[in-house]
């Protein structure tokens, strides 16, 4: 086996968790890339929720959209601050994973990047709704102004999470120069039966 970079790591275990058929949430659909992955994931009875704060990521990713004929995503033009006014009441308590991509987007604005507020708040919405072995990944880039500050943040809420309800793994290498990326990845425990 071959150490796997922060993105294949984080495909690996959406393949893990994410089954056909489940309501998923790219939280941050950037060039389409992950919104694609997730939607073969979950197949035609499955749904992808994609948002992102950007005109250009939404075009980039309805293009790809069309070009692979996928038609299992809504994509949604906001931030994913607002993602709990956007999970369908029939959803709630039926997440069946989610994926960020923390920073800006690649090839654009880099003055554009993810804030802590509305990631901190982007997944605090989505925990009660998770279902229980599913998981929340995030890819956090953090080598650009601002960066660091969410990577604190996010770390803090991820650190404090109670343990007999969610598991969090963090994975990255440890070794490498320029800020690289890393993974964290929330798994809601099963409920414990009593």
């Amino acid at each position: 086996m071959t150490l796997k970079s922060a993105l294949q790591f984080s495909h690996h275990l959406l393949t893990e968790s994410v089954e056909e058929g489940d309501f998923v949430v790219d939280a941050t659909v950037g060039n389409g890339h992950d919104t694609v992955f997730l939607s073969k994931l979950v197949g035609t009875n499955g749904t992808v929720l994609g948002i992102d704060i950007q005109t250009q990521a939404i075009e980039n990713t309805k293009k790809r959209l069309k070009e692979e004929k996928i038609t299992n995503v809504q994509l949604l033009q906001d931030s994913h601050g607002n993602l709990e006014s956007y999970i369908p009441n029939e959803k709630h308590g039926n997440i069946g994973g989610a994926v960020f991509n923390l920073g800006y987007l690649p090839g654009s604005d880099k003055s554009i990047i993810t804030k802590p507020d509305s990631t901190i708040g982007a997944i605090q919405s989505l925990l009660p709704h998770l279902l229980p072995k599913k998981q929340i990944v995030l890819v956090v880039y953090y080598g650009h102004e601002g960066g660091d500050k969410e990577k604190d943040e996010l770390l803090t809420l991820v650190s404090s999470l109670d343990q007999n309800q969610f598991s969090v793994l963090q994975y990255g290498f440890i070794n490498q120069k320029n800020n690289p990326p890393f993974v964290v990845a929330i798994e809601k425990r099963k409920a414990r039966s009593s």
